[in-house]
Order: structure tokens, then sequence, then C-alpha cells
């Protein structure tokens, strides 16, 4: 009645057997139907859209065990100005990587020049390790970036060549960067967000990358390689279904067990 009576239409409201009714004249009836229906249209009961819960597939410990293999790593190699033979044998140095020492891409991962070195790429690697492996679990994410970190430094010395030398996870940690921004540029598109909203994550991504993988003693070209490698996997990874806990659990132990046998290659 109160939408008749704003729209300036007569009505009274009279008791009839089926209850009660709200009665205009013949000749405002189309009017008075209209003013009904326009109010229940810009009226409609918005549906709320409650977001998926957050799913965790197991990542919750993975960042810590990163960083325990890094502090672990550190514990064994010392720094660089220690002249150590792990050094020698393990760094990214493009000239054995481009003989085929492929191995050098992972042992490399795990040097650092010194304890400043270390804490920096500790800082952010857990936290970016913890976020892919809890989006798509402990073994999936762990083998794309270690892939991403391995890839990062093998585009480093394929395309910068002979004699550059390179070092450190930071190549890793800006590769868990890529594989976030390529998981939800994927998944935005395939959610029907569209094209320009799925370059959002891409554009955060290269932010990011340009905060903390751009310093002026760091190695650019790893860090954007990794970065580069990171998004091409972490889109793979969206088009593929989030594997099992079993299978989880023989991925992890597989990532886990690159990097001893990487060290063995380099060492024998």
């Amino acid at each position: 009645m109160l939408v008749l009576v704003s729209a300036g239409i007569e009505c009274r409201v009279d008791r009839t057997p089926e209850g009660y009714a709200v009665l205009v004249s013949a000749a405002d009836a189309a009017r008075a139907i209209w003013a009904v229906e326009a109010y229940e249209r810009e009226n409609r009961p918005v549906p709320v859209t409650v977001p998926p819960p957050v799913v965790d597939h197991g990542g919750k410990w993975a960042g810590f065990v990163m960083g325990a293999v890094l502090v672990l790593a550190f514990r064994f190699t010392g720094g660089r100005g220690e002249a150590s033979s792990w050094f020698v044998a393990g760094a990214a140095d493009a000239h054995d990587i481009l003989d085929g020492e492929w191995w050098r891409t992972i042992t490399a991962l795990t040097l650092h020049s010194d304890p400043s070195h270390l804490i920096g790429n500790l800082v952010g690697g857990v936290l970016l390790a913890m976020a892919v492996c809890r989006t798509v679990g402990p073994g999936l994410g762990a083998w794309l970036i270690l892939l991403a970190g391995a890839g990062g430094n093998a585009l480093n010395a394929i395309l910068r060549g002979p004699p550059h030398i390179s070092v450190g996870a930071s190549t890793a940690v800006l590769g868990a960067v890529g594989v976030l921004s390529g998981l939800a540029s994927v998944r935005a598109i395939r959610d029907g967000a569209g094209i320009g909203r799925a370059w959002i994550p891409f554009a955060a991504g290269l932010g990011l990358l340009a905060m903390i993988g751009a310093g002026e003693s760091t190695d650019l070209g790893a860090h954007f390689f990794g970065f580069l490698v990171g998004v091409v996997m972490g889109a793979g990874a969206a088009l593929i279904p989030v594997p099992g806990l079993r299978t989880q659990r023989v991925l992890a132990a597989l990532a886990l067990a690159v990097v001893p046998i990487a060290w063995f290659l380099a060492l024998r």
C-alpha cells in the first residue's frame, strides 16, 4: 500500500473472504501493477555468495621444512668467504652448467654467501613456500618451487653465459612468487573473471619481484627467470587436479631426495 501511496495512486484496504486486499480504481489498475512490480524488481533479495573455504592441502609445515634444509645446508657449506669447496662444486657456474653439470642448478639454491644472505631468503621463502604448499599440497608445491628455482638458474646460465656464477635460494623464492601468480591468474580465468582481472595476480607478482628481487647486489637475471618459470609452472598446476594425500607424500619425499642426490653428483 505504501508503494501505491508514494506513487500517488489512490487506494484502500478492504477485508475479503480470502483476507485483506488493496483496492484501486479500474483507471489506476495498470499503473498500480507496474508500481508494485517495479518495487519488487528493485528490492529483490541479492543472493549472498559464500566464498569457498580455504583448503589447506597439508602444506602447513612445508615452509619450515624448506627453512630447515637451507639452515642445515649452510651449517655444512659455510659462506662464500670461507673458500669452501662446496661453492666450487655446487655454485651455478654458467660454464659448467652448459657443459652438462645440470645438478648445479639445484645445489646452488642451497648455497649462501653469508648469514645475512641466508636470513634474507629465509624470511620470505618460508612464508611463500607455505602459501604455495597450502594451495596445491606439500609434494606438488615442493616440486613447483624446486623446478622454478632450478629452471631459473638454467635459463640464467644459458642467456648470460660464462663466466657468470650464481648462488642462493632467492631464485626459488621468486619462483614461488611466480607459481602463486600463475595459479591465481589461470584460476581467475577459469572462474569467469576475464582476461583483464587475470592480469592482476601477475602484476602483483611483478611488483613483488621489483621489491624483493631487484637490489644492487642481487642476481636480477636469476630472479626474473625464476619468477618466469614459476608463472609457467603455476599456470600448468592450475589446470590439473590437486593430487591426493598419498601422492603428495611420495612427491614430497622425492623432492627432498633430489637435493642430496644433486650434491652427491656435485661432490663425486
